[in-house]
């Protein structure tokens, strides 16, 4: 296996304490939407682990890297509400797959797997935060 980009794996530092039990688990829809202090945790957590990669305070700047402001951004502006939540548990479904798995393609590693290094609560509020990061 080669890696596309060098990165480097860091677990970030972070305390989950304020967060509820229900963000223990990698199952989706993300249990901390909304959540203030997840968007807190998830910001440190990002620039210590995923801003070498997706840039700073998950700006886009770093490229290839996608920017992921964008995951899930057509859901936000559909109407009916239902659809809206099964779209954006869609877009949690392929964030904490990628996340927990990362992304090989051909046997090159495009993106590290980050379960082990993550915990699901960690994972959830970096998900939180990059879905209020500013556009």
């Amino acid at each position: 296996m080669h890696a596309a980009h060098a990165f480097e794996v860091v677990k970030p530092q972070v305390d989950t304490g304020a967060l509820p039990a229900a963000a223990k688990t990698w199952d989706e829809p993300n249990p901390l939407r909304g959540n203030k202090d997840a968007v807190v945790i998830g910001r440190s957590a990002f620039n210590q682990a995923c801003a070498q990669c997706h840039g700073a305070d998950a700006n886009g700047s770093r490229s290839p890297a996608p920017d992921l402001r964008r995951m899930g951004i057509g859901c936000r502006r559909i109407q009916d509400e239902a659809l809206r939540q099964r779209c954006m548990g869609d877009a949690d479904a392929f964030f904490i797959k990628s996340v927990r798995y990362g992304k090989q393609k051909f046997g090159i590693v495009h993106m590290p797997p980050w379960e082990g290094v993550l915990t699901p609560e960690v994972a959830w509020s970096i998900r939180s935060f990059v879905e209020n990061a500013p556009k």
